[in-house]
């Protein structure tokens, strides 16, 4: 598996902390998406993580021998817990068990894990998982609140199904998530010695899906998660861009640098879009609804009458706030980005759009195809502009905002000569 120095994370030293808890599959994936943003990975892991996942699966994804132990004689030589401390540029301890964030808390230092996150000077992040019960008692609460007034990160838990077949606050942060949150971390920004490409300019971003009410409890929607938006947005900030962030209804977290604005609606999207300009930069990712209840029903739409097997609703057209944007002269823009997600014909459509809608640039890719589009952690892509396209083989969502930001920088460099 092939490193890349340019990522999000590019060339920082991550020592992942591995604990012992059923998520501790998800490390597996987590040093792969490290890898895949540019990070270098080390793993340790605790007793109880290797009753879940093998050292050997963690060696095969990461490149080094996963260190186990206080007591390996040929590691501890030379005091190898200590040159790995020594080797982090941060550490990450996923997942975080309530015994480990408890063990953290109090200084503890009885097992490789603990002697390395108090032995290193780096930042930490923990990333908690466990028993929503767990997670909610006055005990962790305390011990989260102690490591967040030391300054450690604390991601998550997410909120949703659980191993034992419950619900709650305690699923581990998706991987994708966590690598998200890192790379747009002051951490990061600070290790990042590449040059800002977008330094002085102002972004705005629209990402996510548009929500459109039926009634109180129902609404027309889409799949889009606002991953690559999100992405993006966090992208053009560590470039030195002034990022605002129109969001739709999401559950990700706010990029470090990067205002962000929440809204549900189109109408609502098209406002805060209108009220973050001028800038000199609009990329509209947000996946607009195209349609939207005539009338708001402020009662439930019931299933009443012999009729009750067919509804039809009343639809009309949502503002198209891509053309719009592009169409004003008081905005200042100098670059105008938009995306289509389409599952046939996309070179076509996506040229057409380009034209129609008086863009100066266009990211298209196929939705419906398993690993890539709505939902997923990856994606692939095509730029197009007048004269030009440019390819974007698969990849995480964090590293394709990276290269459509240069590619940015450079249209802004082209259009300026």
């Amino acid at each position: 598996m092939s490193v890349s120095a340019t990522g999000p994370l590019g060339g920082q030293r991550i020592l992942l902390c591995v604990g012992g808890g059923i998520a501790a599959y998800k490390a597996l994936e987590l040093v792969r998406r490290l890898r895949d943003a540019g990070a270098q990975v080390q793993v340790a892991m605790t007793a109880g993580a290797q009753q879940f996942v093998t050292p050997l699966s963690f060696q095969a994804l990461s490149g080094h021998p996963a260190r186990t132990s206080l007591w390996d004689s040929a590691a501890e030589q030379a005091m190898g817990h200590l040159e790995l401390a020594r080797w982090a540029d941060r550490v990450l301890v996923a997942p975080a068990t309530a015994d480990l964030l408890a063990r953290l808390a109090h200084g503890l230092a009885d097992d490789l894990v603990t002697t390395l996150c108090l032995a290193s000077t780096a930042p930490l992040t923990v990333c908690p998982a466990m028993n929503h019960r767990m997670w909610q008692h006055p005990a962790t609460q305390a011990n989260a609140a102690t490591l967040r007034a030391r300054g450690v990160q604390v991601l998550g838990p997410d909120d949703g199904p659980l191993a034992e077949g419950e619900s709650g606050p305690g699923r581990l942060r998706e991987p994708d998530a966590i690598v998200a949150a890192l790379a747009v971390s002051p951490v990061a920004a600070a290790a990042s010695a590449s040059p800002g490409l977008l330094q002085g300019l102002k972004v705005v971003v629209s990402a996510g899906p548009t929500y459109e009410d039926l009634d109180p409890v129902r609404y027309l929607g889409n799949r889009s998660s606002g991953k690559m938006g999100f992405a993006v947005a966090a992208s053009a900030a560590r470039q030195g861009a002034r990022v605002v962030l129109v969001a739709g209804p999401v559950q990700l977290d706010t990029p470090t640098g990067v205002q962000r604005v929440d809204v549900r609606s189109a109408v609502q999207m098209r406002e805060a879009v209108a009220a973050a300009l001028p800038a000199d930069v609009y990329i509209g990712a947000a996946a607009v609804a195209d349609y939207t209840p005539r009338a708001f029903s402020p009662n439930k739409i019931k299933k009443t009458g012999s009729g009750g097997e067919v509804l039809a609703l009343d639809l009309v057209r949502t503002p198209d706030i891509l053309a719009e944007v592009a169409q004003r002269e008081d905005a200042g823009l100098k670059l105008v980005v938009g995306f289509a997600a389409e599952t046939d014909n996309v070179a076509d459509y996506a040229r057409q759009k380009l034209e129609a809608k008086r863009l100066d640039l266009i990211v298209a890719n196929r939705v419906g195809v398993p690993g890539s589009g709505f939902e997923s952690d990856d994606n692939a892509m095509t730029a197009y502009w007048h004269g030009g396209e440019r390819d974007f083989p698969p990849a995480p969502k964090l590293r394709l905002a990276d290269g459509l930001v240069e590619l940015v920088a450079q249209r802004l460099r082209a259009d300026a000569r």
